[in-house]
């Protein structure tokens, strides 16, 4: 295996990982954010499934709580949203074990619901993504992959399970999970299942948060067999549900004026994906295929008096592709297609001549070629391309039919035995995109025509690292043109232009039991050459500003003791712009935010963990950078949560 070595950001790139297998010589994915992962890639920051245990996240505020170029808006999950060095998740190819997202339903809810608890491992490509990352990778791409029985069985075991019970004082909030597996013969079995219950949670200030009530159940099943011979067939099946009372608008707190609605109202939101996978674990010379079939689909049902509103959005997705293994690397080529599918289904009972019924399509095929390569021992690089060709479908019949051509290269050299250089370029064609479900309108007008909407990307970074120590920078920009942003009663066509670019720092030490690191990230959007806001850039970008980003952790081997603890210190953000007015918005408040935790596991039993948490240690009131309507004097954004105090038990057998 090659020496690793990393050129991004660590404090902003990884979770850092303290088993041996961070600081083997793995080679790892270029100008790539990783929590886990066995790929084979140059240039990464990789952290184990062993840190997603450490941070016990709920949501993805508390996953990516110690990255500064990734953010999350909401403190709801059912509308919480990424955002990736500033740019909003669905321009970002997402999948979860290899599945297609398409989850563009509505802008007042979550864009990708997932459940952290069913997670083995996160890796992000940020900006520069490769060409087997799938189509519409605008600004990189987000892989999610859920944990399989290998994961999970304790060494010299062929059944095991877990139970996990869990209760959060904010909001009096009970977690239960449990979960069943083992091997056998070749054959594979994995079952989970998670509740979690709970009522109002407070903010800093100790007043309610509206509509923050915990209501998830989310589950996993996975059923494999690996021949002797090295085939190896997975079908996995995963579902999340979140269905409680949530804000009339489920990412916003208030809006004062405008028309009169209730408070609340009930968001009845799921997800679900289906994979079955072909893989060969004993590939010989340069036969490695991986044939993969998949279907998405997210659900949102929101019952009102007199009314019923329906937004369904699916994808049906696979690839070909082989892998061919070279002296000096990899070469991945494949064949890859989708069609996905968003429709919206309103009925008014006291009227049907005001019912609603309609949907968008699009229909991709891509052909794709990814080149991993050593050239010299000093040397990686990375390039590949990918043609696609689309047809998209309107709500009236209207079609149109689209091709274009992906290109990217990037690659890191070693400068001396410490210091490695990396760069990166590419240029995204990702047709047209599928408009959001909740504002679709059987009356629009496509003859305008609507513009295929592309991407260009560029990162270059340095990293130097001694006996433990580390330090690092990068610097990044991402242009895309003509991102889709249709209205209901402006028509399909509108689109923008929109510029996310920045900087990140990072210092670090790590050493035998434990670790520190810092990072700095500073980010700045704009949608057509003003600030970014919130309100045109829903699904396209955000203010984020300046973000600073404390880790550290320690294991006490000999008495079974892990502590740590994570911080994220929010500059204020001045440069707001409010679409209203055409002048500056709002400044964004800086805010502090910090946690900790201590986790013991009993030498006498080490199949027990018990874990305590105290999160928001010191009671801030604030609201996430990301979420929505800080920049507007008549919105009341969402609140974060107080302090809360977590107490977990978890039984291995």
């Amino acid at each position: 295996m090659h020496r690793k070595f990393v050129v991004l950001l660590a404090a902003s790139a990884s979770l850092f990982s303290l088993s041996a297998s961070a600081q083997d010589g793995d080679t790892t994915q270029l100008n790539r954010i990783v929590i886990h992962t066995t790929e084979d890639s140059p240039n990464a920051v990789d952290v184990t499934d062993a840190d997603i245990e450490r941070l016990n996240p709920s949501d993805l505020q508390d996953l990516f709580a110690a990255q500064p170029t990734i953010s999350v808006g909401s403190s709801l999950p059912v509308s919480q949203k990424l955002y990736v060095q500033g740019i909003e998740e669905t321009n970002l190819s997402v999948t979860i074990d290899g599945s297609r997202q398409n989850n563009k339903i509505f802008h007042h809810n979550a864009t990708t619901l997932i459940d952290p608890a069913l997670l083995k491992a996160v890796s992000i490509d940020p900006g520069v993504a490769p060409a087997d990352a799938g189509p519409g990778a605008l600004a990189g791409a987000v892989s999610y992959e859920t944990m399989d029985v290998q994961d999970l069985l304790l060494p010299g075991r062929q059944f095991g399970g877990f139970l996990k019970g869990e209760y959060d004082s904010n909001g009096d909030v009970f977690t239960g999970s449990a979960s069943a597996y083992g091997q056998s013969q070749g054959f594979e079995i994995l079952g989970f299942l998670k509740y979690a219950d709970g009522g109002l949670r407070t903010d800093g200030d100790g007043n309610l948060i509206l509509g923050s009530e915990t209501g998830l159940l989310s589950g996993l099943g996975k059923l494999a067999y690996e021949a002797p011979t090295g085939h190896r067939f997975e079908l996995s099946y995963e579902h999340v549900k979140d269905d409680n009372v949530r804000p009339y608008r489920a990412n916003v707190g208030v809006i004062s004026g405008g028309r009169p609605v209730p408070a609340s109202r009930v968001y009845d939101l799921t997800r679900q994906n289906i994979v079955f996978t072909y893989t060969n674990e004993m590939p010989e010379g340069w036969w490695d295929p991986t044939i993969q079939l998949a279907y998405s689909l997210t659900d949102l049902d929101i019952p009102e008096t007199g009314t019923r509103s329906r937004g369904t959005t699916d994808s049906f997705n696979g690839k070909i592709e082989n892998r061919f293994a070279l002296d000096r690397g990899s070469v991945v080529a494949g064949i890859d297609f989708y069609k996905d599918r968003g429709s919206l289904n309103y009925q008014d009972f006291s009227d049907p001549s005001e019912n609603i019924v309609g949907s968008e399509s699009a229909t991709n095929i891509g052909v794709y070629s990814q080149a991993r390569l050593d050239l010299t021992d000093r040397m990686r690089l990375s390039f590949g391309g990918r043609a696609d060709f689309q047809r998209f479908e309107g709500v009236n019949g209207y079609k149109d039919d689209n091709a274009g051509l992906s290109g990217n290269i990037s690659g890191e050299f070693d400068v001396t035995s410490f210091l490695t250089a990396s760069a990166g370029i590419s240029r995204v064609w990702a047709g047209i995109p599928l408009a959001e479900n909740f504002i679709l309108n059987p009356a629009w007008d496509y003859s305008q025509g609507i513009d295929p909407v592309t991407a260009n990307n560029v990162f270059a970074g340095l990293r130097a690292e001694h006996q433990g120590f580390w330090v690092e920078g990068k610097i990044f920009r991402s242009d895309i043109d003509n991102a889709r942003a249709p209205s209901y009663g402006a028509g399909p066509h509108l689109q923008h232009d929109l510029r996310a670019q920045g900087y990140e720092l990072g210092a670090g030490y790590r050493w035998e039991d434990g670790f520190l690191r810092i990072g700095y990230a500073d980010i700045d959007a704009e949608i057509d050459g003003n600030p970014a806001d919130t309100d045109t850039g829903r699904y396209l970008t955000t203010p984020i500003g300046q973000n600073i980003t404390l880790e550290a952790a320690h294991t006490f081997a000999a008495w079974g003791l892990t502590v740590g603890a994570n911080a994220r210190f929010v500059l204020e953000e001045t440069d707001t712009y409010n679409p209203d007015t055409g002048g500056r918005g709002a400044p964004l408040p800086a805010y502090e935010v910090v946690n900790a935790f201590v986790e013991y596991v009993p030498e006498a039993m080490p199949h027990l963990t018990l874990r305590g948490e105290v999160n928001n240690l010191f009671d801030a009131a604030y609201i996430s950078r990301a979420t929505y309507g800080q920049e507007f004097s008549h919105v009341a954004p969402l609140q974060e949560p107080g302090r809360s105090f977590k107490l977990s038990l978890t039984g291995r057998f």
